[in-house]
């Protein structure tokens, strides 16, 4: 069994809507069924013994090693701890091929589930030994690396709760919520509305000290100090016991509290020094350590914070008591459980000292024995919820600290008896104000209920009801699409929402382009989606990008299948037959926003029309013919139709009829160009879907402009010595057959066309375009595609030649090497009155080249 290829699905793909990698598996003719290899299972199942069934009641389909290397990718991963459990092997038309597809929850982590997957299988296969702990290990050591943290992780969770769309920036723990002008940011549990000006009076601790007192909000005495030397004398001036702690230091790192020495002092100088330049010294407080999460103007949360300690049992010594609470599950290194272990290092042992202990006493039964001074989860301590017995008026001095540095979302680290009197009368106060403020102690505390904290957070970011989602379209199809993402943008920019596009020729803002070539990928979508400027967006979306990573985005308000026809692209990436390329093309019909979106469907188009099943929203049904049977009855039912009449093109639901003008829609041509109608009928259907009114519609449709400059490659007409020139980018036979059909409605002497093939079609692909051709012109130049996609030079060329055999009118073919040389034999040999089709390849350098030559007459 070989693995020839991994791909990452980061979005909505043709498997499902989760996250997954997809794997090209190929298999052996004994691979191909387990019952050829009757010890597999049983060998398998030694070596991982939680793997799933895999052979399910009900399953029909021979069993293959490629089904145990996706039930072991799902089901490491699954106990190591991840939250995954959807995967899939389908067979392709290749036989001992698979497409093996397994959903993940971090990338990395999926990755190598399928990496010691496969290890696990050859080990069954060849009875190799395979080191199944060590392999959970790998994995829940690479997710705890990879994974969101506890703080930042909660705020995305409840985002994603509330349907606000999430993007990881970094690695760490900068994260987008929304869209286009609508986003936010966080870093963890800080916010783009947290200011770096507050952030910066927070890490001065004399600084916040001096504008709390001003506020009137209580704060312990103190006064930054030089040496160690100053030190003391600032303690005996403040009166002892004293704290000292660097000046902007965080996590509790060098603070030493309750000190009545001169040598505790100093010492503690020393190790504040060591992390901070400037150092504190203020009075000790006596009482418990509180910490206060204010977000907002609110008090979310209140967490009593006990420093590290263990209690004796008269048996054990302090460092097999430390063992035997670090052995607690929600114990962990760093910040990824809610606990972390006990440090047993020199703070620890000189706390002990201070007790009269070493690590080898033993306590007494009873007997407490505190580990460290401060009480930061960080250096093991504990957090027990206190927020339900917390005094209003004790919460309303945190916010008024909070307010008075400009924290939006902030941690208040008080002193004091408790929290059940106001602060004032316990003679407790202020120690710290935190920016960016931990979050785990709230979440998880060790004892008490957690608080939802994430959910206070994001309701602080966003209004009740906001999603932070702007208007989406997204636009599949075989032909039409470029034109008809442009056309709806346009219609869409008629409301003054500032648009983002992205089509086979670049990324659009606002009309200026910002990127080029074929930007139909998820990945240009994503661009888009994250520029501030963008209040609604439309894409064009291939197949190829959603083949390779899925959909750039979670769901659209409406997606429009333009038409499937015979296809395109046939034979690439497995997709063989209309119907296959019918399941990639309806991914964005798929995922339009439940209940309120739109799938706006070609009903002339029957794979189109029944892509109608699959989507989760309402349906709009567009075709030139009222009569066909899918509109007839989806008219019938009250429901929005688009179709021509006439003169005009109609929009119906609920018996109201909108009329539009085909005269007054320079892109059809007056009506006279068929696939332009079509084009027009699926971007009037998608503008009023999103809320566009018949009035801004009419001036959209009046307005847009389709030339070579606006819409590159589409019908691009020219005037050349009083012959007519057409540009386009037409490249399979149902593109090559509208334009036939236009052209047919156009006077013309003597017809000529310039084609070249690509060569990653079919064969009969590439014959019928010259097929079609051939009974539609005179004359045919046919020239060598710049780049022949795996093909032998002149192979498409011959194929084109094989199409032109019966031709009913062509008389003359000429063969020439070379894009450019082509337009300029076919422009040579043209009168007036005659009509020339120039199918370009390279779009804009050929359109450069034809503009040039009708310059020079």
């Amino acid at each position: 069994m070989e693995v020839s290829r991994l791909r990452a699905l980061r979005g909505p793909n043709l498997w499902s809507r989760h996250t997954a990698i997809e794997a090209i598996v190929s298999c052996d003719e004994q691979e191909r069924s387990l019952a050829l290899l009757p010890d597999f299972e049983t060998r398998l199942r030694e070596r991982f013994p939680e793997i799933a069934l895999l052979q399910p009641a009900g399953f029909q389909e021979k069993v293959a090693m490629a089904h145990a290397l996706e039930f072991a990718a799902l089901g490491l991963q699954a106990q190591a701890g991840c939250p995954v459990t959807f995967s899939r092997t389908t067979t392709t038309v290749e036989p001992g091929i698979y497409q093996v597809v397994v959903e993940y929850s971090e990338e990395a982590v999926g990755r190598l589930a399928f990496d010691l997957a496969l290890e696990l299988c050859v080990a069954a296969a060849t009875e190799q030994p395979f080191d199944l702990p060590a392999a959970l290990s790998r994995l829940r050591d690479l997710d705890e690396d990879v994974r969101l943290g506890p703080s930042t992780g909660s705020i995305v969770y409840a985002a994603a709760a509330r349907g606000i769309p999430f993007r990881r920036l970094t690695e760490g723990s900068l994260v987008q919520f929304g869209w286009g002008s609508r986003q936010r940011r966080i870093q963890a549990a800080e916010t783009d509305a947290s200011s770096a000006v507050a952030e910066a009076i927070a890490q001065d601790k004399d600084l916040t000290k001096m504008l709390l007192r001003a506020a009137g909000v209580p704060v312990p005495l103190g006064r930054p100090v030089s040496d160690a030397e100053d030190a003391w004398a600032a303690a005996l001036e403040i009166g002892l016991p004293v704290v000292v702690k660097p000046q902007d230091g965080n996590q509790g790192k060098g603070v030493a509290v309750n000190l009545t020495t001169r040598e505790q002092v100093q010492t503690a100088y020393n190790v504040a020094e060591a992390i901070s330049d400037e150092v504190l010294v203020e009075r000790y407080l006596p009482g418990h350590d509180y910490r206060v999460l204010v977000v907002g103007s609110k008090v979310v949360a209140v967490a009593r914070r006990d420093p590290p300690q263990v209690i004796g049992d008269g048996v054990q010594t302090v460092r097999q008591l430390v063992d035997q609470v670090n052995r607690d599950p929600r114990r962990g290194a760093g910040h990824a459980t809610s606990l972390t272990k006990i440090r047993f290092d020199d703070i620890a042992l000189a706390r002990l000292a201070e007790q009269g202990l070493s690590a080898d006493s033993i306590p007494p039964l009873g007997v407490r024995v505190v580990l460290r001074n401060n009480a930061n989860l960080s250096t093991g301590g504990t957090a027990t919820d206190v927020t339900d017995d917390t005094h209003p008026d004790f919460g309303a001095r945190a916010v008024a600290a909070a307010r008075t540095v400009g924290l939006d979302i902030c941690g208040v680290d008080i002193v004091c008896e408790g929290v059940l009197r106001p602060l004032e009368e316990q003679g407790g106060g202020v120690v710290e104000v935190n920016a960016a403020p931990g979050l785990r102690m709230h979440l998880q505390p060790s004892y008490g209920k957690g608080r939802a904290v994430g959910e206070a957070i994001i309701s602080n970011m966003f209004a009740d009801g906001d999603d932070a989602r702007i208007p989406v379209v997204a636009v599949a199809g075989t032909n039409g699409k470029t034109t008809t993402v442009r056309l709806i943008g346009h219609l869409m920019q008629q409301r003054g929402w500032r648009i983002g596009l992205t089509s086979t020729d670049g990324v659009y803002v606002e009309g200026t382009r910002i990127d080029t070539g074929d930007c139909s990928g998820p990945k240009s979508a994503r661009n888009v989606l994250m520029h501030p400027d963008v209040d609604a967006a439309v894409f064009e979306t291939a197949r190829g990008g959603v083949l390779r990573e899925g959909l750039g985005f979670d769901r659209c308000n409406v997606a429009v299948v333009t038409n499937i026809g015979k296809g395109d692209h046939l034979g690439l990436s497995y997709i063989s037959t209309v119907e296959d390329l019918a399941v990639v093309k309806r991914v964005i019909v798929q995922n339009v926003t439940p209940d309120t979106g739109v799938a706006v469907l070609n009903a002339a188009d029957p794979v189109v029309a029944a892509m109608a099943d699959s989507c989760p929203g309402t349906v709009t049904f567009f075709a030139a013919d009222r009569t066909l049977p899918v509109m007839a009855k989806h008219r019938a039912q009250g429901r929005r139709a688009v179709w021509l009449d006439g003169d005009a093109i109609v929009t119906s639901e609920d018996r109201h009829e909108e009329r539009y003008l085909l005269a007054d829609i320079p892109l059809t041509a007056g009506g006279t160009l068929g696939f332009q109608v079509e084009n027009a009928m699926a971007a009037i259907a998608a503008a009023r879907a999103i809320g566009i009114t018949p009035e801004l519609i009419r001036q959209g449709l009046a307005t847009f402009v389709s030339d070579a400059a606006t819409t590159p490659g589409r019908f691009n007409l020219f005037q050349y010595r009083g012959a007519t020139l057409i540009a386009d980018y037409g490249h399979n036979p149902d593109a090559i057959g509208a334009l036939v059909r236009a052209i047919d409605s156009m006077n013309s002497k003597r017809r000529c066309v310039v084609i070249s093939g690509a060569g990653d079609r079919r064969d009969e692909d590439i014959r019928q375009q010259t097929e079609i051709l051939g009974d539609a012109f005179d004359d045919v130049v046919l020239y060598q595609d710049q780049c022949q996609r795996g093909r032998a030079d002149g192979e498409v060329l011959a194929l084109l030649r094989e199409g032109l055999a019966n031709a009913r009118r062509t008389s003359r073919v000429q063969e020439v090497h070379g894009e450019f040389l082509a337009i300029d034999t076919a422009l040579a040999g043209l009168a007036a009155g005659d009509l020339c089709l120039i199918l370009i390849d390279q779009v804009e350098e050929a359109l450069e080249h034809i503009a040039k030559r009708v310059a020079e007459g």
